[in-house]
């Protein structure tokens, strides 16, 4: 991806009373958000989310924001701040209190009933958990915050204004502005203008549907649509969202209700995430629709839904193992309805059809948003970010949470409602800005790389041994051993070929097999065997010939044993 700014340096000291922000993730992406706030010498952070991997990344199952920047001055953290419970903005948090175990947290209820399972998950102490409301306000000296609520696809959604001696920046997080929101919990616009009245210095807005004209439509509209669903329906349905998405899995709810269905959570994180928003107030479960997953097939296969995550195709998810007929509970039958009843996030396109297919091809009746309106945005379309501009009218602007597309768009509305352009900053991840005498200004860079979760294994992936794993998934790999005489040079066992992950036999490989037996007789001369020289002479005739006669680059691994 070619960045918004070449050869940056690294940002000089930050000028006395000055504000710097350094964004550590969601700039260029969709996920991972992350961005520090400094002042006089101290740091406000502002979420803390993961991304989720590409086909592209095989093995990987979570990337970081790249905390090396903040590594050194950990203890200069006033406070962690959490606009809402996605995990796009709260699940690297277990990674940052691995570095510091006691950053004090600040977020909405059921933000942090979120957050807290996730730091038990990974045996850390907890810190401390501040739950804060809308109007509140706290003190992090030198950061004066302010919270306000915000319409997202998640209640309790937060936007924060931070006040500081160097200016005032208002972030929204991730919002909309639904007007008849499930909760009856609209984005509060009137805060919005009063901070435009006192001034906001630097608006860092929600970009992800920047690119999207007009205004979102509500929440509620989806409850119809899933009515409909439900009552075609003639078998088991699957409904497929995000684990945290309370309002839609609270729709689910009420049409299974509402059509004498039950209803199952299938996944860990949702059933933990509903268990505890169910807990909280944030879900209304109407009594007995509730069931458990190893006990709803005592019911008719037309009395069940099944809650499931694995809407962005994620390969371990509860819908793919289903698609794959590999789940332990759930069997899709032809007739069977499948609902995808979430956004369809950038770069997870091709997991998502192939699970499709796979359950069209099993006989299920498939619903997505390309055929029905199943799905909302959580995020605020162009008309309502040019609504939110004329409200505030900020000196400066900063994009936030979204690809470069998003950012550039987001820019663009700003600008066309009068903003200076030269007061539209497009930052990436690690681009460091500095706001300066009401001027906001690209100030350098720090490194900000994919940080890659493998396993237990955190950051000791590199993109070679990714460019290695892509290899072996789409070339194959072919193995070459022979055993060499080491005095004599004599060739006691004539090389064999095994293959994996190539369609060809290994029965192949009898064309190049002399060539490679003659190289290597050739080049093992009697007392100057050098396994090494060996290989590399097997792998460049057995590679040429792959290429040429297979049309393959597979990884090629030559091994050669002297006796």
């Amino acid at each position: 991806m070619k960045p918004l700014y070449d050869n940056l340096k690294e940002p000089a000291p930050l000028a006395k009373g000055a504000l710097r922000v350094i964004p550590l993730g969601g700039l260029g992406e969709v996920g991972r958000n992350m961005n520090v706030l400094e002042h006089n010498g101290k740091l406000l952070i502002v979420d803390c989310g993961v991304l989720f991997p590409e086909e592209t990344q095989p093995g990987v199952d979570l990337i970081l924001p790249d905390f090396s920047w903040i590594e050194d001055r950990m203890d200069d953290v006033v406070g962690l701040v959490l606009t809402h419970g996605h995990e796009d903005h709260i699940g690297a948090v277990p990674y940052l209190l691995k570095l510091r175990n006691d950053i004090p947290i600040y977020g909405s209820e059921l933000t942090l009933a979120f957050v807290e399972p996730k730091i038990r998950e990974h045996r850390l102490p907890t810190p401390e958990l501040h739950v804060v409301t809308e109007h509140e306000r706290v003190s992090l000296a030198p950061f004066d915050l302010e919270f306000v609520a915000v319409t997202h696809s998640i209640p309790d959604a937060l936007a924060v204004f931070v006040r500081t001696s160097a200016g005032n920046v208002l972030i929204t997080g991730d919002f909309k502005m639904d007007q008849l929101p499930l909760d009856h919990r609209l984005t509060d616009l009137r805060s919005f203008a009063r901070f435009g009245e006192e001034g906001v210095d630097l608006f860092m807005v929600d970009s992800t549907n920047a690119e999207v004209p007009g205004f979102i439509a509500p929440e509620r509209g989806i409850g119809p649509v899933l009515d409909h669903v439900f009552a075609d329906a003639t078998g088991q349905i699957i409904v497929a969202s995000f684990s945290s998405h309370v309002h839609r899995v609270q729709q689910v709810v009420n049409a299974a209700a509402h059509n004498g269905r039950r209803v199952a959570l299938v996944g860990r994180s949702m059933e933990r995430n509903m268990r505890i928003a169910e807990e909280r107030g944030y879900l209304t479960v109407p009594e007995g629709v509730l069931i458990e997953t190893s006990k709803i097939g005592d019911i008719p296969p037309d009395k069940r839904v099944y809650m499931a995550t694995g809407s962005q195709g994620e390969p371990m998810a509860a819908l793919s193992r289903m698609a794959a007929g590999s789940h332990r509970f759930v069997t899709i039958d032809p007739g069977d309805t499948v609902v995808f009843a979430s956004s369809l996030i950038p770069g997870n396109e091709n997991s998502v059809y192939r699970v499709i297919n796979d359950l069209t091809r099993l006989g299920a009746h498939v619903v997505h948003r390309g055929n029905a309106k199943v799905h909302v945005s959580g995020h605020a379309s162009a008309g309502e970010l040019i609504y939110c501009y004329n409200i505030v009218q900020p000196a400066n602007v900063m994009p936030i949470h979204g690809e470069v597309r998003h950012l550039v768009a987001n820019g663009q509305l700003a600008v066309k409602t009068g903003v200076d352009p030269r007061n539209v900053v497009l930052a990436e991840d690690g681009v460091v800005v500095d706001l300066v005498d009401g001027l906001a200004r690209v100030a350098g860079s720090v490194p900000c790389e994919y940080v890659y979760v493998d396993g237990r294994s955190i950051g000791e992936i590199s993109e070679d041994e990714l460019e290695t794993r892509r290899t072996l998934g789409s070339e194959g790999f072919i193995s070459v051993y022979a055993v060499v005489e080491h005095d004599t040079g004599t060739v006691l066992v004539k090389p064999t070929i095994r293959a994996i992950g190539m369609a060809e036999d290994d029965g192949v490989f009898d064309e190049i097999l002399p060539e490679v037996d003659k190289v290597l007789r050739d080049t093992a001369a009697p007392g100057r065997v050098d396994p090494h020289v060996l290989q590399q002479a097997m792998r460049r005739v057995l590679g040429r010939w792959v290429a040429r006669r297979l049309r393959r680059r597979p990884m090629i691994v030559p091994v050669v044993v002297e006796q």
